[in-house]
């Protein structure tokens, strides 16, 4: 039998994002990109402070976000 892939890095982060925030994924990758920053702890700072973002959340998304940019 083979196991399933278990989802690792920041995307291990993003069903319990989900659950948490009430949002969908793609909702925080759009707010993401429309900010005109594109430094990871400014990101981070703009989820925690706009948003109510715990820091591990913010930073797993903005990782996820800046990985594909």
């Amino acid at each position: 039998m083979v196991e399933p892939t278990k989802v690792k890095g920041p995307a291990s982060y993003f069903p319990s994002i989900e659950k948490t925030y009430e949002k969908p994924i793609a909702h925080w990758m759009d707010i993401l990109q429309s900010s005109s920053s594109r430094k990871h702890m400014e990101l981070v700072g703009k989820l925690k402070t706009e948003h109510g973002m715990g820091h591990g959340h913010a930073n797993a998304l903005v990782a996820a976000f800046l990985a594909k940019a």
